[in-house]
């Protein structure tokens, strides 16, 4: 159980979000989805994880967030497309939340297989995880990245950062290194101040 920290289920206007673990995730469905599902390679190309080669892989990786969750290092929550939306009831990818207590700051990250690509899935989730993050969590900022290139991430979190008040902070080059090369970062930021200014989130977040 996530516990008081997380709800166990997020609803907005198209999506149904439930913690990413073996309780709402059926491991073998999962690792197909992450070894094999069509697009897979650009579903990961700028992403920290390459497709799964195991089911073992897949499993650590839902206890690593089960983890994460008991230790209030943040959630992951798999993504559905909610009843009369195509593919409803279907797994579309996922979000993670990771939280920095003593920097009062969320990072976000999500992605989608490629099906379902192209419907607008990644603002709604991210107005939903900002509420969660302002409103539940009360924490100060809310970061994203995405690697330079990846125009699509580029896209889907200017638009959205932007619509709750946020802001693109900078270039950061060879902050990290994938696969023994460097990499340079774009980050955003909205604060709790700029989330409050623009309006705040569609008040989703249950118990």
């Amino acid at each position: 159980m996530p516990g008081e920290l997380f709800p166990d289920r997020i609803e907005t206007e198209r999506l149904v979000l439930e913690p990413l673990t073996t309780d709402h995730v059926d491991v073998f469905e999962f690792y197909e989805i992450c070894s094999s599902d069509p697009g897979i390679e650009e579903v990961t190309e700028y992403l920290t994880w390459d497709p799964h080669e195991t089911v073992g892989e897949t499993l650590g990786f839902l206890e690593s967030v089960e983890e994460r969750i008991a230790e209030a290092e943040g959630i992951d929550y798999v993504i559905r497309p909610a009843a009369g939306e195509d593919g409803a009831g279907e797994i579309a990818g996922a979000a993670a939340i990771l939280i920095d207590w003593e920097r009062r700051t969320a990072t976000f990250g999500t992605w989608l297989r490629k099906r379902f690509w192209g419907r607008g899935y990644s603002g709604e989730r991210a107005a939903a995880m900002m509420e969660l993050t302002f409103d539940r969590l009360d924490l100060d900022v809310v970061e994203v990245t995405h690697l330079a290139g990846n125009e699509k991430s580029h896209r889907a979190i200017e638009k959205y950062v932007d619509a709750h008040g946020g802001r693109h902070e900078g270039k950061l080059r060879n902050v990290d290194a994938f696969g023994g090369e460097p990499v340079t970062q774009h980050r955003y930021s909205v604060t709790q101040a700029e989330y409050e200014a623009s309006g705040g989130g569609p008040g989703v977040i249950g118990d």
